[in-house]
């Protein structure tokens, strides 16, 4: 039963990032809805396959490949949001400065 419900909030949060990167007009925006979503909805649906699967041991394999991505999103969404406001692909009108990003 859990292994389902955590499997449905993956999907859920999948599906949300995936939403937000179609609906979504700035650069930021997307970046932001795609990273911290997908983040969840993998990280979610990653313990859900190390519930499952504990008996076996790929429980620790799992486990490493989800502290790795909480490492690396949000580091690679920082380095993009840096990227884009270095090339000033952000529309006028946003209060968005440097030290936001600092």
């Amino acid at each position: 039963m859990i292994v389902e419900l955590l499997v449905v909030l993956g999907l859920f949060f999948l599906g949300v990032g995936t939403l937000g990167l179609l609906k979504l007009s700035n650069t930021l925006e997307r970046m932001h809805a795609t990273s911290e979503a997908t983040t969840l909805g993998v990280g979610f649906t990653v313990i859900a396959g190390s519930i499952k699967f504990y008996p076996n041991g790929a429980y620790l394999s799992a486990l490493l490949a989800l502290f790795f991505l909480f490492i690396t999103a949000p580091t690679g969404a920082h380095m993009i949001a840096r990227a884009t406001y270095a090339q000033e692909d952000i529309k006028e009108g946003t209060k968005t400065s440097l030290k936001d990003f600092v």
